[in-house]
């Protein structure tokens, strides 16, 4: 039985596995995906890492709130991180580089 903690992060764990194969193949419609903020973690955002960055792997911090990584449609508020943190649909004032 997992604890809440361990649960956690294997949903996290889960959902950015599944949004990496899905965006690794080119026939996966964005329309299918969200962009969700908040999730990826330092270096592995898919873009939008705040000003003056250059976008893909710019994120400086686990969890910056200005960074997103596309998730499959529909689970970005779902994905559960430590700390409390939760996915967001849109930009974040928190973990900010």
């Amino acid at each position: 039985m997992l604890n809440a903690k361990t649960g956690a992060a294997l949903t996290t764990v889960l959902a950015l596995a599944a949004a990496a194969a899905l965006t690794a193949s080119p026939a996966v419609a964005k329309d299918k995906m969200d962009k969700c903020y908040g999730v990826s973690l330092a270096g592995e955002n898919d873009c939008a890492a705040g000003p003056g960055t250059s976008c893909e792997g710019t994120s400086t911090v686990d969890y910056q709130g200005n960074a997103w990584t596309y998730v499959p449609a529909g689970t970005c508020e779902s994905i559960e991180l430590e700390g409390g943190r939760e996915g967001s649909l849109e930009p974040l004032d928190r973990d900010l580089a």
